[in-house]
């Protein structure tokens, strides 16, 4: 599976992002999906994933309420749609997938990387 992240830039705070991630190959619908983000000079952090049928979802206690992951299975594609982003929502945003089809928090169990979509949010 090759996964494409898209839809960074420059967004001012409490404004809003929608985050794409088209992925390529057959299954799709058979992986579990997730987001995650790193800060510069942070470690990748988890911030929401979902499950193959779109039915399971999770977040990170920072971006629950604010951030609200989906996927269309027909278009290969999971999406974030990013609410009310705050300053420290700034980050290199990456999608990745997981072939256990289920809600999963823990990187190290993605097997699949995008290459990441920058997201800066100004005061």
């Amino acid at each position: 599976v090759q996964l494409q992240a898209s839809g960074g830039g420059l967004v001012q705070a409490g404004g809003s992002l929608r985050l794409s991630c088209a992925a390529s190959g057959r299954s799709f619908n058979s992986y579990g999906m997730g987001w995650f983000r790193q800060s510069p000079g942070k470690a990748r952090e988890f911030v929401a994933a979902i499950s193959w049928s779109g039915r399971s979802t999770n977040y990170a206690d920072s971006v629950k309420g604010r951030f609200a992951i989906s996927r269309d299975n027909a278009k290969n594609t999971v999406y974030l749609q990013m609410d009310n982003l705050k300053l420290e929502d700034t980050a290199v945003y990456y999608c990745a997938a997981q072939q256990g089809m289920t809600v999963v928090r823990r990187e190290t169990s993605y097997d699949y990387w995008g290459q990441g979509t920058l997201v800066t949010v100004s005061s």
